[in-house]
């Protein structure tokens, strides 16, 4: 589809090395005028669901400054546009659980939020699991709890869950999985 909206003008209000913030002068579908803010990510999200053989997953814990409040999801982190997405997962990976995995499947592609913001995520299975030694970012204090995939479902559908990203993972993988 041919995109109806026209951009008059763009100006860059805030930059740092994740995000940039742009303010948009713009002419609507239905020709009036407008504004709009962008939110640029200079990163994909990347996000893993490592299962092991008898059907355990493992979610980490950690304090989310911008939204105030503890949060469990699985594991995930940046990955650079231009580089290879599943070896940021498979890093991403080993850092925060200390898992390597023998089997990768790609489940996903999101826009976490497609009205404000241009971001990409992306949610791997990964399975055929060796364990080994974390080595979190100096930035993190992260929790790790190995369980059930069918208890990560169950926090996911009584709210506990609340990230965007762990959320449509899980009800991916539950589906794939007959969970």
């Amino acid at each position: 589809m041919e995109n109806p909206w026209t951009t008059k003008s763009i100006k860059v209000v805030y930059d740092n090395p994740w995000i940039s913030v742009s303010h948009r002068e713009v002419i609507t579908p239905n020709q009036t005028e407008g504004i709009y803010g962008k939110v640029h990510f200079k990163n994909k999200a990347i996000g893993i669901i490592p299962v092991d053989q008898h059907g355990n997953t493992w979610l980490v814990g950690q304090y989310r400054y911008i939204i105030d409040t503890y949060s469990w999801e699985i594991p995930m982190g940046g990955g650079l546009i231009d580089h290879d997405l599943l070896e940021a997962a498979k890093r991403e990976l080993q850092e925060e659980t200390g898992l390597k995995a023998m089997k990768w499947t790609q489940l996903l592609r999101i826009h976490t939020s497609n009205s404000v913001t241009d971001e990409e995520g992306y949610v791997f299975l990964a399975e055929m699991l060796e364990e080994g030694e974390t080595s979190f970012d100096p930035t993190e204090k992260l929790e790790i709890r190995k369980l059930p995939l069918k208890e990560a479902l169950a926090m996911v559908m009584q709210g506990e869950i609340t990230d965007a990203i762990s959320i449509a993972g899980l009800l991916k993988v539950a589906k794939l999985l007959n969970i």
